[in-house]
């Protein structure tokens, strides 16, 4: 039940083989042809929403630039090299189909380097050349203390290209001046639960592996910001999502990173091109009266951002304000060249 991947588009085996969010460590795995499927969901019926559409700005190009916390020092020939705070680490990346800027001396710094199957359902493995290291390691994220992580799955606890969401999530709320609650759906180790919750908003932070929260906790207390209201929920996020309609549960900003595919912990299917519409629905009736945004970030899917693009447009139809929509990409350091990394839509109140 495997997708097809776009080869043009960064595979991001972790997330495609998730369970909404799920973690692989901890996701539930696939059920072997002689076990039954589970039961497939009741699709929420949709209907084209009435009214104007918002105003749009497209393309729109978010980049990541070299910091003292993190940098993509060099790619090319299907790798980049990236600097993880103290750590030279060296990934498979698809997208580099160029030639390396640095010389082989430079790539030979590195510190641990991802080795091994690379395929959606495979498990990698990290080779360190110079000496041993530990799972985990300190990292920074704009002050914030979190712990980076060598996973099987090649990532390593952040995805560094999402921080200018987390930049422009953060201004939305301090601008805000009022009391802000954030939905981080999909929300992983939770980088961006802490951005907004330093900033000063109530969070509900929502995946399905049990794993992935206890990470975010513990990124929570690293932070010290055991103080700030975040709520860890590990459940399906399209369940979750669904509940807090029948609730009334509102939120002011809402965050969804989906796989491609995935499965729940409880055997939930999902598939990106099925379920995104109704997700995406749903979010934007669990809004509050005065919104602030709603961003959706799409990994390794066969789609331009003019198809996610459309669906948020026609998903806040009549709501005003504007959608805008395009690249999360990374600024290399060695040849300034440009990696794309995802598309991305967002859905701004003005």
């Amino acid at each position: 039940m495997k997708p097809p991947r776009d080869k043009r588009r960064d595979r991001r085996p972790q997330k495609a083989a998730q369970a909404r969010h799920a973690r692989p460590e901890a996701a539930a795995p696939r059920p072997k042809p002689s076990q039954p499927e589970a039961e497939p969901q009741a699709r929420r019926v949709l209907a084209r929403r009435p009214g104007a559409l918002p105003a749009e700005r497209l393309p729109l190009i978010l980049e990541v630039e070299p910091n003292a916390d993190y940098a993509l020092l060099d790619s090319g020939n299907g790798r980049k090299l990236e600097q993880y705070g103290p750590y030279r680490i060296e990934r498979p990346e698809g997208q580099a189909i160029w030639q390396p800027a640095l010389g082989e001396a430079e790539w030979a710094r590195a510190d641990a380097i991802f080795t091994g199957d690379t395929d959606e359902e495979g498990m990698g493995r990290w080779r360190f050349p110079r000496e041993p290291l530990g799972e985990t390691w300190p990292m920074k994220h704009d002050g914030i203390d979190y712990l980076g992580r060598f996973t099987s799955f090649r990532h390593v606890g952040v995805f560094p290209e999402q921080g200018s969401h987390w930049s422009h999530m953060e201004g939305l709320i301090r601008g805000a001046r009022r009391p802000v609650k954030v939905l981080n759906l999909f929300g992983y180790t939770g980088v961006a639960s802490l951005v907004a919750a330093r900033a000063g908003a109530e969070v509900t932070h929502v995946d399905a592996s049990r794993k992935a929260i206890g990470w975010a906790r513990e990124n929570q207390e690293l932070a010290r910001l055991q103080d700030k209201p975040i709520r860890w929920i590990c459940e399906d996020a399209m369940k979750f999502v669904e509940r807090e309609e029948r609730r009334g549960n509102r939120y002011d900003i809402i965050l969804f990173d989906p796989p491609a595919y995935g499965r729940g912990p409880k055997g939930e299917v999902w598939q990106l091109f099925d379920d995104l519409p109704a997700m995406a629905d749903i979010c934007r009736s669990i809004l509050t009266p005065k919104p602030l945004a709603v961003v959706l970030t799409a990994y390794s899917i066969r789609a331009s951002f003019f198809a996610i693009h459309a669906l948020m447009r026609d998903t806040f139809a009549g709501m005003g304000g504007r959608v805008e929509s395009g690249e999360l990409i990374i600024r290399e350091k060695s040849a300034g060249r440009a990696l794309s990394t995802s598309l991305f839509s967002r859905w701004v109140a003005a």
